[in-house]
């Protein structure tokens, strides 16, 4: 039987094509049940191989992946992706984007956040991993002035937070809360302390959307609301099973 490819996506934007992809569908089996992309957590490398021809049939063209670390190093792509690449082959990178039509950019990932950034005129598009680290790193910061210098000043923004850990989920120890806080004071109001465990519990998209308006206060940010955590049938998650697989967000010019 043909297996199906559910997505999520955002709002309609002329000449840029993205989404999250999810679990239902696919080969994997196990704790990877369902669509599992990614070729590093354990699964059986056919099962991956197999999902992965699935998603390129539904793209115009192979997309290009990332060995992701937590860092802020950009990767910019062009063309067709290298077909089935090995994670330890393919760039370090966490952040990726590009100024060609049909170039497919593959973020992976299982609790963090993915952000897909592109100017009005579908100019350009990046597409990030952020994860705490990748958030207080300076990862978003990074990947749109690297999209604003290919852009004149009239240039607008928009953005979209995809599925990710929800703030009810999440718990952190004191020192991912004052690494925030080294970054901008402000940041405090998106964690709640948690009296008896003596630990916060920290709202990631909203710190991402919160940082993306600082580097440009017009910019439109969408937030999916969708919880990996929370949503079992549809995301893996890494909080919920460290053992599991990795959706992939998935983001074109055309």
């Amino acid at each position: 039987m043909e297996k199906s490819l559910a997505t999520l996506t955002g709002p309609t934007w002329p000449g840029v094509h993205y989404f999250t992809t999810q679990i239902a569908g696919g080969y994997s089996q196990g704790p990877w049940r369902g669509l599992n992309l990614g070729q590093h957590c354990g699964d059986n490398p056919i099962h991956v191989a197999q999902n992965r021809a699935l998603l390129r049939s539904h793209l115009p063209n192979t997309p290009h992946w990332v060995q992701q670390v937590h860092g802020t190093d950009l990767y910019y792509a062009t063309g067709a992706g290298a077909h089935e690449a090995a994670w330890h082959d393919a760039p370090r990178a966490d952040a990726m984007w590009t100024d060609q039509k049909n170039t497919v950019l593959a973020i992976l990932t299982a609790d963090c956040l993915p952000v897909v950034i592109t100017d009005h005129r579908a100019q350009v598009i990046g597409v990030a991993h952020a994860g705490w680290r990748g958030l207080a790193g300076g990862v978003l910061q990074r990947l749109f002035t690297q999209l604003q210098s290919q852009c004149d000043s009239s240039a607008q923004w928009r953005a979209w937070i995809g599925p990710a850990i929800s703030q009810a989920h999440f718990e952190v120890g004191a020192e991912v809360y004052e690494t925030f806080l080294h970054v901008n004071t402000d940041l405090a109001a998106y964690f709640i302390y948690d009296q008896a465990s003596q630990r916060y519990w920290a709202d990631l998209p909203r710190i991402a959307r919160y940082l993306l308006n600082q580097c440009d206060s017009t910019m439109q940010v969408h937030v999916s609301h969708a919880c990996t955590y929370a949503e079992t049938e549809n995301y893996y998650s890494y909080r919920r099973h460290n053992l599991t697989g990795r959706i992939a967000t998935i983001a074109w010019l055309g």
